[in-house]
């Protein structure tokens, strides 16, 4: 079975509306589907009716963010009620903070002398197919940035300005990753680390990491994101094992434009892994 468990639509930085993305990732072929926006279940009812639509197995998801040691980290859940109370709420705050962050990247910014970035990000998302009444993210940023001239490509603007480490990093607005793998948990679903190996954390750390997440609930890890090289994936699925976890994987696909992304383009899970949608909750 094809599952592709990582995408994101307009309803947060992705460059398609969920019904189409539903659709493409049918024609490519998936047959267990989940759209996971950042923080953000807005797409949710039109991507799950029209991949119901096209024969294709539907399952909530979302990509949460989380704060963990001063590392901002990002937690996938599963299989939750996206009308649940917490959940709701939960997202609700985050939504908040992130329309804070869009402010404070946008004074930096503009310390640096490039003003006008607020306005040119929700430009930017709104170009896109972005809602408005969702805050722009920093890919938006980095769009405004490549048509401002002050950056090449989306590239430069995120390893100058926007990524790891930089201004545009801001993480003082996300719960702790206890506190999401709970939320998470409340509504109903499943929790798992995403793309563990792009945190840039050691291997000790990264333990550390996984240990606390295992201690807090959460059931699985991203074993495989997108055509991410053999032998990370293969240590992770060592990890898989050693913590008891699920394996997951996804395409984290954004853009159709994008040449490292595809839909349903994932690199293979290891053959001893278990699959997280063989939890009970993925049938329910």
């Amino acid at each position: 079975m094809l599952a592709d468990l990582h995408m994101h639509s307009t309803a947060s930085d992705g460059a398609l509306d969920p019904a189409e993305l539903m659709r493409r990732a049918s024609e490519a072929g998936v047959e267990l589907i989940a759209l996971t926006d950042h923080d953000c279940v807005d797409g949710l009812e039109s991507a799950a009716k029209t991949a119901g639509e096209l024969g294709m197995r539907w399952v909530s998801g979302v990509e949460m963010s989380a704060q963990w040691y001063g590392h901002t980290l990002h937690i996938l859940g599963y299989a939750f009620d996206p009308l649940h109370p917490v959940m709701m709420q939960s997202l609700a705050e985050v939504r908040d903070g992130r329309w804070r962050r869009a402010e404070q990247i946008d004074k930096r910014l503009a310390a640096k002398r490039m003003p006008g970035a607020y306005e040119g990000a929700v430009a930017a998302q709104l170009a896109a197919g972005g809602q408005a009444d969702q805050p722009p993210g920093r890919p938006h940023f980095a769009d405004w940035m490549v048509t401002a001239g002050h950056v090449s490509d989306r590239g430069e603007a995120f390893r100058k300005w926007l990524g790891s480490g930089k201004l545009g990093d801001i993480k003082q607005h996300w719960p702790t990753l206890p506190e999401v793998v709970q939320q998470i948990r409340s509504a109903g679903g499943i929790a798992v680390v995403a793309h563990p190996w792009l945190y840039g954390l050691t291997r000790s750390k990264l333990r550390a990491l996984l240990r606390e997440f295992a201690a807090a609930g959460g059931r699985g890890i991203e074993v495989a994101n997108g055509k991410q090289p053999v032998e990370q994936v293969a240590y992770l699925g060592k990890l898989w094992v050693e913590f008891g976890f699920l394996a997951s994987c996804g395409s984290d696909f954004h853009t159709p434009d994008s040449p490292w992304t595809g839909l349903g383009k994932m690199t293979a899970l290891p053959p001893d892994c278990e699959p997280v949608w063989d939890d009970r909750l993925f049938a329910s």
